[in-house]
């Protein structure tokens, strides 16, 4: 489990690094003022969570609305008409011969 979260923190960070940096603040401010028992300071930081939560949300709905509205471009033909490229073999020289 522990080698589980690291990926999962970088996957969501790489995706979203503006929501996943407040969420980290909020929860960090949140953490904070719990065991300081700040509750401001806990209020805040669960708001920036929540605020950031919803944000992702957003976007992940705006995301898929575009991409559905998007037409499909196909770049490459289903029958090429180049022919296909040879196969690439790896055989040894002897040491003494050179390319030519």
């Amino acid at each position: 489990m522990n080698a589980l979260w690291p990926r999962i923190l970088k996957s969501a960070y790489r995706k979203e690094p503006i929501s996943s940096f407040i969420i980290i603040a909020g929860a960090v401010d949140a953490v904070i003022g719990g065991v300081g028992e700040r509750w401001s300071l806990l209020s805040f930081g669960m708001m920036m969570v929540v605020l950031a939560l919803v944000l992702r949300w957003w976007h992940s709905q705006r995301r898929e609305t575009e991409l559905a509205n998007e037409p499909v471009t196909h770049f490459l033909s289903s029958s090429s008409s180049r022919p296909p490229l040879p196969m690439l073999t790896t055989t040894k020289r002897p040491k003494g011969q050179q390319r030519q």
